[in-house]
């Protein structure tokens, strides 16, 4: 089984370079060392960059292979479009273009996987099932249906073969990331990319279970339960599984519909200020938010209300994210970089800041561009790619619902500028980010907060006897083992060795001459002595003790002049 999955893995290999050589981007074959994967007996038939390539740039070419191998790496594209702290802003704009359109499988296939997993004749499921989908992607496609009971539903059907093709290349990703990982750290300053592809990992296992998208309306709709101008279609538990899903139809128009908004009699710009709070409200209340809000998945019904479809994708963010982020956004506001900058770092789990000052002026900077700025010219695009060249400066490693959350928010300004001309998104983050604040420091939260920190040092104090115990017990057994890395003590470390070396010579010299000394003073017999009555042994001493001395004072000397 594994030989098979192995085989399965190189022949993958070889595609993915032949598909790069046809792109010209044999430096990508370099870095990533997808020739080490394929053994020298395999003979590869190398598929020859086009000489039309070069009319691309290197952005483009990378992006075209991209599509052309498949749905984890169109996946992997769109995914890294939100990682403008790793990437180079050519590449995010690149990457931004993908899409997950793709040509759709055979109504019969579709038919049969359905069956398959209802175990049900689709005739006797749906009183009708389209033939032809309503849209297709990299990892399913979406048909509209009617159950028995005349209710509408859209059906979403898992492409056939497509979780075997994900597992393939994500296991070609992972190899090729693990021997990578020194070349993109000393070229590019990239130092977490097997953080990146696990965590890449765990989102396609995600979405490859329609289970999980199931688990996510289940979850808004408990959130929005008593909200009549919101609704999130809801999804049929006993007809769903793993590989399809079957949720209420959507009846509407999109949200930058404005002909139709208006023939219904509804009003734009009090749509786009409902939709900005049901947004702030998930971000900054549930830290539980819709991930990707383009306008054909907010969809708006004749009476006003505001539907979202399409939960594979969410951002999560954790009370505390949510309160350092709430923060930056309100020291931004009064302008107050110091403050910014420190709420900004409480973000991030790693960084490489070494100048507070430095990194405190570049987000100066930025306030103070933005400051200025009229509703029509701000643009919270332009502040996230901003405060995103800004992480990619101090390698700073925050968690990627962040560049989620920012994303979102742009498309959400985007949506608004196109249905309200005076939509200032800063108006609807104020009251939030002070909302935040204002429950940070509640008596609530702070008591909260106070027994958080009362259980840790009660379980430190609880354990640290457990782990004294345990070191002690380590290291009778001999079992205790320190690893002790240096770094920038290498010139140290041969100025001591030096002067460990001379000092043994020195012991040395100093010994030889003691005891050629005790000799002559020994009762030696006239076969060991000279003519003069010296001991041999200790003219032998007194001789190596001078030429020892010669090359201690000969290395000492040019030791110096170096020096």
């Amino acid at each position: 089984m594994i030989f098979n999955q192995n085989i399965k893995d190189l022949n993958r290999v070889i595609e993915i370079i032949q598909v790069f050589r046809k792109y010209r981007l044999e430096e990508l074959i370099f870095i990533f060392r997808l020739g080490e994967m394929v053994p020298k007996e395999k003979k590869i038939r190398w598929a020859k960059g086009e000489s039309r390539m070069v009319q691309y740039s290197l952005w483009e070419r990378i992006r075209m292979a991209f599509e052309e191998l498949g749905p984890a790496f169109v996946k992997l594209g769109q995914v890294l479009s939100n990682r403008k702290d790793i990437l180079p802003e050519e590449l995010i704009l690149e990457f931004e273009k993908l899409q997950s359109s793709v040509a759709p499988f055979p109504f019969e296939e579709a038919q049969k996987i359905v069956e398959l997993e209802t175990k049900t004749p689709l005739k006797n499921t749906f009183k009708y099932f389209s033939k032809t989908p309503l849209a297709s992607a990299s990892i399913g496609q979406v048909h509209k249906a009617v159950l028995p009971n005349d209710h509408q539903v859209v059906v979403k059907v898992q492409r056939p073969g497509v979780q075997d093709l994900v597992k393939r290349d994500l296991s070609v990703l992972k190899r090729g990331a693990k021997l990578s990982k020194q070349t993109l750290e000393k070229r590019f300053g990239i130092t977490n990319v097997l953080d990146f592809v696990e965590e890449f990992e765990k989102t396609m296992q995600r979405e490859l279970k329609y289970s999980n998208e199931a688990r996510n309306i289940r979850q808004f709709r408990d959130f929005y339960k008593n909200d009549n101008k919101f609704h999130i279609p809801n999804y049929y538990d006993d007809l769903s599984t793993d590989k399809i899903l079957v949720m209420e139809f959507a009846k509407g128009c999109k949200i930058t519909d404005v002909d139709q908004l208006q023939k219904w009699g509804l009003d734009p710009e009090v749509i786009a200020e409902k939709g900005m709070d049901i947004y702030m409200s998930q971000m900054f209340e549930h830290g539980y938010f819709h991930a990707d809000p383009h306008p054909g998945n907010i969809i708006i019904q004749e009476d006003g209300t505001i539907c979202l479809i399409d939960f594979g994708m969410v951002g999560r963010l954790s009370k505390n994210n949510k309160f350092a982020f709430a923060s930056a956004l309100i020291s931004m506001a009064r302008q107050d970089s110091p403050g910014m900058a420190r709420h900004f770092r409480k973000l991030a789990t790693y960084d490489e800041i070494t100048n507070p000052r430095a990194f405190e002026q570049d987000l100066g900077e930025i306030i103070d561009d933005f400051s200025t700025l009229t509703v029509e010219e701000s643009n919270i695009a332009d502040l996230g790619m901003r405060l995103q060249k800004v992480i990619y400066k101090y390698k700073m490693k925050v968690p990627g619902s962040l560049f989620l959350l920012i994303r979102s928010m742009a498309i959400l300004e985007g949506i608004g500028k196109t249905i309200h001309p005076t939509f200032n998104t800063y108006e609807y983050l104020k009251p939030y980010g002070k909302k935040l604040l204002m429950d940070k420091f509640s008596k609530e939260n702070i008591l909260e907060e106070a027994l958080f920190r009362i259980s840790r040092f009660d379980y430190f104090i609880r354990n640290f006897p457990l782990d004294i115990q345990e070191i002690l017990r380590n290291i009778r057994k001999g079992k205790l083992h320190l690893e002790i890395e240096h770094s920038g003590y290498e010139s140290g470390l041969q100025v001591i060795n030096k002067a460990f070396n001379r000092l043994m010579l020195t012991l040395i010299i100093v010994g030889l001459l003691i005891a050629s000394a005790i000799i002559m003073m020994a009762p030696v017999s006239s076969s060991q002595m000279t003519k003069g009555g010296i001991p041999i042994l200790s003219i032998i001493g007194f001789i190596l003790a001078s030429v020892l001395s010669l090359v201690l004072w000969f290395n000492t000397s040019k030791s110096n002049k170096i020096e």
